[in-house]
């Protein structure tokens, strides 16, 4: 090992990194070598730098070339200011040469942390010799920065990594005449760029490339480049980079159908803490309970999309065997057996007893229109107590209910409920619903250890049906906002903290809150949150905003699509109205994965003036990326706006005719974005 870029403290004072090699073969067998001791008690066994600014770092000299998969930090046994906040990882065959595996950045707290590097391009894996690593920052900002241990673990069996050895050298030339060769084409060095090719037979680009570019800058066929690009469009060429492209909302408010009598019963009224649920199948919304800002409501509804069309399946479901008119409860929906369960509600504490805080469970058959009641108490039946505001999910492969969080409801004048300053939290359940038993997967805990799920309300909670995982956003635990992330694997019991919600992720997830609504996309591998109340200002119609965001699964990044500061009340006008949805909180959202389209309806708009107020306006938002017919349209433009500027130089009389024939007909006039290109706005 070497240090560089900074004098590592005496040798005496053992500032040295404990590294522990661990190479395994595709046979997962272990082979340690130089074996060193992890001492996490001791705050000497340690590397420091000199400063407590970059350029520091640490190269590790490995005896021979690897495949490194992965890289594990120790720490000191409590929290250490010299721990690294931010720090990079790069690798290579040499020290001059190296490529960034790794930005991240270490937990100030004493459990060891691992990260897998970059270890593959276009999937094939490449070796390294070296690693270097290199601090940034750490958490005490005047501190210089410190490596307590180290741990990297790979492949080492020479029948793997020389076979990559081979190709990454073989790769690494390959990249290096490609460049040549476009440097020599960009400045029209004709015979360098032919020979070397020639010479080589290294393709500098897809063919279709080569051909566009002989097409449009060598020939200046214009019409053979429409032809061309035509062609990679049908042949789905642009797909993946269809699929990279940011998405943008279009919200549309739903007007729906009348029924006879056009009366205020063709559709749910105003309310907030209701639930929803969609049948993706039948593409039918269903609808139960809230509060109308007076009283619970016990009313439940079907909207077909294909009518646009509300049906009250029923006023009031308690006189048809189903649960009494409740709030801040929480359904699901099994598509496959086409049943929704119900379970929770919240209760004022005036009207709170022993009778009254029995948690009963419902499921309601879609089929045959009846509600069946599985238990009076789920506590007694080995499930949580009466809760709100938790969050469900079905898993309708295994026939499983998964319940996390939720306050958990208590008597006036019991011992719990005098406790204001600790309220309890349920934990996480699952619930058979073949066998119509509970089990206790997680306890609520205070702690926030690897393992250990901290319980909340108003918090997200959605079920992955590919990988098989949980995963669990933001929330609010007594007066603490939360904004941690977090995956459960329902069949290993494993927990993955995906992001701990420190200062260092700010403006990258989503804004604290615990009113913000998710929905999850498996096949595309995004979760989608649509936020409500956060905790930055103390007037709630200040706080209540527009904003959603889109986690990408596989690449563990989060991406804002929009976002709305402006309160309800500063947009007396109806524009943003038929626009968008007006900030709230308490509303419900449901997505749509087979057709991609969400649903939004009611809630509170906070407004301070108005507190009964609740909204009964109903919206579908599409997430639109460019379409194929768009982009080839685009293209069409651009081809065409460079025959344009080539006739304008020669014949204007030409180029004019050719504006307002072929170039015309490129624009959508009825997009401001595309008529304020020069072109257009100087001609068009």
């Amino acid at each position: 090992m070497a240090a560089g870029g900074a004098v590592a403290a005496a040798p005496e004072c053992r500032l040295l990194p404990y590294a522990l090699h661990k190479w395994s073969s595709f046979s997962s067998t272990y082979l340690p070598e130089n074996i060193l001791v992890d001492k996490p008690n001791d705050q000497s066994s340690r590397w420091s730098s000199e400063s407590n600014y970059p350029p520091q770092y640490l190269i590790l000299k490995l005896e021979r070339p690897a495949i490194v998969q992965n890289i594990t930090f120790g720490k000191y046994e409590k929290t250490h200011v010299c721990n690294l906040k931010k720090f990079k990882v790069f690798g290579g065959m040499n020290e001059e040469n190296m490529t960034e595996l790794l930005s991240s950045g270490l937990k100030n707290d004493y459990n060891k942390e691992t990260f897998t590097l970059k270890h593959k391009i276009d999937e094939q894996m490449f070796p390294c010799r070296f690693i270097k690593i290199v601090p940034l920052l750490s958490w005490g900002p005047s501190f210089n920065f410190s490596i307590w241990y180290v741990e990297l673990s790979g492949i080492d069996d020479p029948d793997v990594v020389q076979p990559c050895l081979n190709w990454y050298s073989k790769y690494r030339e390959q990249e290096a005449i490609r460049l040549c060769l476009k440097h020599f084409r960009q400045h029209n060095y004709t015979e360098a760029f032919e020979s070397l090719q020639k010479k080589t037979k290294i393709a500098l680009e897809h063919p279709m490339l080569t051909d566009l570019h002989d097409k449009l800058v060598l020939k200046g066929d214009f019409d053979a480049c429409e032809e061309l690009i035509e062609k990679a469009v049908n042949d789905g060429l642009f797909n993946q980079y269809i699929s990279q492209q940011e998405y943008k909302p279009r919200w549309s408010q739903i007007i729906p159908k009348s029924t006879k009598g056009d009366g205020e019963d063709n559709r749910p009224g105003m309310r907030g803490g209701h639930q929803m649920v969609i049948d993706v199948q039948t593409e039918t919304v269903y609808l139960f309970g809230g509060w109308d800002g007076t009283q619970d409501l016990a009313d439940f509804w079907a909207y077909s999309v294909k009518e646009n069309q509300w049906t009250c399946i029923s006023r009031d479901t308690e006189k048809e065997n189903g649960p009494s008119a409740r709030s801040c409860h929480k359904m699901c929906i099994d598509i496959q057996r086409r049943q929704i369960y119900t379970l929770g509600r919240y209760l004022d504490s005036s009207v709170r007893n022993s009778k009254s805080l029995k948690s009963d469970f419902y499921r309601y058959d879609i089929d045959t229109n009846t509600w069946m009641l599985l238990s009076e108490d789920t506590a007694a039946d080995g499930g949580p107590k009466l809760v709100f505001d938790h969050q469900m999910c079905m898993d309708s492969e295994k026939h499983m209910i998964y319940t996390f969080g939720g306050r958990i409801l208590t008597c006036n004048g019991s011992v719990d409920d005098s406790r204001a300053s600790e309220p309890q939290f349920s934990g996480l359940f699952a619930f058979n619903c073949q066998c119509q038993t509970w089990k206790l997967l997680r306890e609520d805990s205070c702690n926030a250890g690897p393992e250990d799920i901290q319980s909340r309300i108003g918090h997200c909670m959605l079920f992955h049906s590919k990988n098989r995982c949980l995963y669990v956003f933001g929330g609010q635990r007594s007066k603490t906002y939360l904004n941690d992330f977090f995956s459960y694997d329902v069949d290993s019991d494993h927990v993955d903290i995906i992001s701990d919600g420190t200062k260092k992720d700010s403006g990258m997830v989503p804004m604290t809150g615990f009113t913000q609504r998710a929905t999850i996309d498996p096949e595309l591998n995004e979760i989608h949150v649509l936020s409500g109340l956060s905790k930055d200002k103390e007037k709630r119609e200040e706080n209540v905003r527009n904003s959603f965001w889109i986690y990408d699964i596989v690449r563990n990044s989060w991406s804002c699509v929009y976002k709305n500061d402006q309160a309800a009340k500063d947009n007396p006008s109806k524009t943003l109205q038929e626009e968008e949805p007006c900030p709230r909180f308490a509303h419900q959202l449901v997505y749509d994965e087979l057709h991609k389209v969400h649903y939004l309806f009611g809630g509170n708009p906070g407004k301070s003036c108005s507190p009964k107020m609740r909204l009964d306006d109903f919206w579908s938002l599409k997430l639109c990326r460019p379409s194929k017919d768009y982009l080839l349209r685009h293209c069409k433009y651009l081809i065409r706006k460079h025959r344009f500027e080539e006739k304008a130089q020669m014949d204007p009389l030409s180029a004019l005719k050719y504006l307002q024939n072929d170039l015309y007909i490129t624009v959508d006039h009825s997009d401001p974005e595309e008529t304020k290109e020069p072109s257009c706005s100087r001609f068009i």
